[in-house]
């Protein structure tokens, strides 16, 4: 692995690109943050400036002056520009779907890692030209950030399954809850491509196959979802080898961030998730008792050490010149998945998924 620190630039300074480059610029080993791009400029400079006001930003800011007389952290309006920088070696790509096809196709231009958000694009025509543009390269340099593989749970019931002590994975049951999401312009289809997406993701990762076909239900939406909008959602995934896994989303929950799973094998299940923060306890009330724990309010609180090993192995993979984590395939067979998702949400019936040829430089696994 090279001894010089990798010089990362972060697209996109919204919550989840504001939380990667806190995360890069304070605690990824190996790594300095170089360089931020967003549109919204003076919401990158006030970002740059917090990030160098960190006890460890200061350190590394007072080094950086000295020699280049500028901010430890550069700030530019066009995300292009930062991919094409010479002082950029990767990048973390946070900016919408929307524009991921050209800023990833840029990267692989300038033949620099990207651990791109997901989705990976927002339509599966699009994703395969990623997997070509790639795959024509001869080289892995997209990685997309499905955090949940890193989480220490799943990590761990994934490695359980691998050695086969419990036999055969048959079927698996996901949950994903958030407390609300705005209502202003949110569709029923959202819940397909924003949210079902990770239980696309980590269905493939628990199963090590593809999803063959999708089915997703609607039943009586809460009172508290938008006008037309469909929430929750129940999808039923078929798996290659025959296995068939039930997700719920429900985005309205009016809880909190909630995200667990079982994982029911020939010998046994495995769950995961029960509690994602704080102690299960028990309180006495005067008509009885109730149990629980504490409930996130957000994604970054339940998956804080999935995101931070994440990027840290990213990191260490790109200095060690070694793939590792989601593909742009793993991301492309998710957007076809939910692409499929979102036609059976319109008539209720099964969709089946239809993949492209897989390169062989995304190898057979998932």
């Amino acid at each position: 692995m090279s001894s010089t620190p990798l010089r990362v630039g972060v697209v996109g300074v919204g919550p989840m690109g504001s939380d990667h480059a806190q995360r890069l610029a304070t605690r990824t080993a190996g790594v300095r943050l170089v360089a931020v791009a967003d549109p919204d400029v003076p919401r990158a400079e006030a970002l740059a400036e917090r990030l160098d006001e960190h006890p460890a930003g200061r350190s590394a800011g007072r080094s950086a002056r000295r020699s280049t007389e500028r901010p430890t952290v550069r700030v530019v309006a066009d995300a292009l520009e930062l991919v094409a920088s010479p002082d950029v070696d990767a990048v973390v790509l946070a900016s919408p779907g929307v524009v991921h096809e050209e800023q990833v196709l840029a990267c692989l231009e300038h033949g620099k890692p990207v651990l791109c958000e997901k989705p990976l694009t927002m339509d599966e025509a699009s994703s395969l030209r990623i997997v070509e543009a790639e795959a024509a390269l001869g080289r892995r340099l997209v990685t997309v950030g499905f955090m949940r593989r890193f989480d220490p749970e799943y990590a761990q019931v994934e490695a359980a399954l691998r050695s086969g002590a419990h036999g055969r994975l048959l079927l698996l049951h996901n949950t994903h809850r958030n407390r609300s999401v705005p209502n202003a312009d949110f569709r029923s289809e959202m819940i397909v491509r924003d949210s079902l997406v990770h239980e696309v993701d980590a269905s493939r990762f628990l199963f090590g196959e593809e999803i063959t076909e999708v089915t997703v239900l609607s039943p009586t939406p809460t009172s508290h979802a938008g006008l037309g909008v469909v929430d929750p959602q129940v999808a039923i995934f078929r798996m290659s080898g025959g296995g068939l896994v039930t997700n719920e989303v429900f985005v309205n929950s009016q809880v909190g961030y909630e995200v667990r799973f079982e994982a029911v094998t020939e010998r046994g299940s495995l769950t995961a998730g029960l509690v994602a923060t704080g102690v299960l306890t028990t309180h006495a009330t005067g008509g009885g008792g109730t149990w629980g724990g504490v409930v996130p309010d957000d994604y970054r609180t339940r998956f804080a050490r999935a995101y931070d090993v994440e990027v840290q192995a990213w990191a260490d993979a790109v200095r060690a010149g070694r793939p590792i984590g989601p593909s742009g395939w793993d991301g492309y067979a998710a957007t076809a998945v939910s692409t499929a998702g979102m036609a059976s949400l319109a008539t209720g019936r099964p969709v089946p998924v239809v993949l492209a040829e897989r390169p062989a430089l995304h190898g057979a696994g998932n």
